[in-house]
């Protein structure tokens, strides 16, 4: 059982970082991009919709979200650009890390926060 979890849990880093390449390529459709570009973020994102320390909750949105955003994604992606980014992936040739790509998430979650403060600030006025 252990194994599986672990063979899954690889098929869907790759398929993460298969993404990350799809997103870059401009035969993607707009509707595509934008959700890829998405899930890889929240994926690749240290902070969760849910906290983990939040019993069994916490791990659920990692375990139904990404691999859901990644299936509608994978329907909205052309196969052959899909196999294209899944053999560069394979080859060694995946995203690396990007500064600005990480500057952009935090920005999003700090803006997220900002925003849900104000918003708990005149609530409670």
């Amino acid at each position: 059982m252990l194994a599986r979890l672990a063979s899954w849990a690889g098929r869907l880093k790759r398929e993460v970082a298969a993404l990350a390449l799809a997103v870059r390529d401009p035969q993607a459709p707009l509707v595509a991009r934008l959700l890829a570009a998405a899930v890889v973020a929240y994926a690749l994102s240290p902070i969760d919709l849910i906290p983990d320390f939040i019993p069994v909750l916490g791990l659920l949105d990692d375990l139904v979200l990404v691999p859901a955003g990644i299936w509608l994604v994978l329907r909205l992606m052309p196969d052959e650009l899909m196999e294209r980014a899944r053999r560069q992936v394979a080859a060694g040739d995946g995203p690396r890390p990007s500064r600005a790509a990480a500057f952009v998430i935090i920005a999003l979650w700090l803006g997220l926060a900002v925003w849900s403060i104000r918003a708990l600030m005149q609530l409670a006025s």
